[in-house]
């Protein structure tokens, strides 16, 4: 493998918190009444105005105003409610040892995935860090796949040495239709049976397992 594309919420950072304070913030604001954690967590990797209406029954008028209300929390809390998961500096550190080429592709707006991985000194590690816009017009997974690839560099003679690693089926389908191979975690906010019906090449449970799946691919 030469290009590594990760996912950023739940799979470089744990990042519930903040995202989950932020809609609540925004649905309290709006008068809707509150949602089950479980509810909740869905809202954590997926673009958040299908979420908004999706999982808060709004309609997409309503769920632009939910956006606009999740951000004003975000921007002054919710960005830094996020920790990085154990081993994912140290993984980012080998695999920049090995000169294989890292970067971010997240449905998380741009502006803010830059300044999480700023913040948490990870942009060192990166070659790019590539997300959605911020008024929602690319964030689904597959296009900022593409845009990260083209922004890159990367050549279609190439995507047999390009993998994409997330926790969420989003990663997964995204993968699949820029006809790139997949790993899912586990540590994240999917789980073995989303990741297997999304059709993941690999699974890691661990952040370390990333590294030992990367190390044992043999590209033919």
């Amino acid at each position: 493998m030469k290009y590594i594309l990760f996912d950023l919420d739940g799979t470089i950072t744990e990042s519930g918190t903040g995202i989950i304070n932020s809609v609540k913030y925004a649905l309290e604001k709006m008068n809707i009444p509150p949602l089950e954690k479980s509810t909740l967590k869905k809202f954590i990797g997926p673009p958040l105005i299908q979420s908004m209406m999706k999982y808060a029954g709004m309609n997409e008028k309503e769920a632009q105003e939910g956006l606009r209300l999740y951000r004003v929390y975000f921007e002054e809390k919710g960005i830094f409610e996020n920790v990085v998961y154990p081993g994912v500096e140290e993984l980012l550190k080998e695999l920049s040892k090995k000169n294989m080429k890292t970067a971010i592709a997240t449905s998380k707006p741009e502006k803010y995935a830059k300044m999480i991985t700023e913040h948490f000194g990870l942009d060192r590690y990166l070659c790019g860090v590539y997300g959605a816009t911020m008024n929602e017009k690319m964030v689904e997974k597959s296009e900022i796949i593409k845009y990260a690839m083209e922004s890159i560099g990367i050549q279609e003679s190439e995507y047999n040495e390009v993998i994409m690693v997330g926790d969420r089926m989003h990663d997964i389908h995204g993968a699949k239709q820029n006809n790139i191979k997949s790993i899912g975690v586990l540590y994240g906010y999917g789980d073995i049976q989303e990741l297997n019906r999304a059709g993941a090449d690999y699974i890691a449970v661990h952040p370390e397992d990333i590294l030992d799946i990367i190390n044992k691919i043999t590209i033919v």
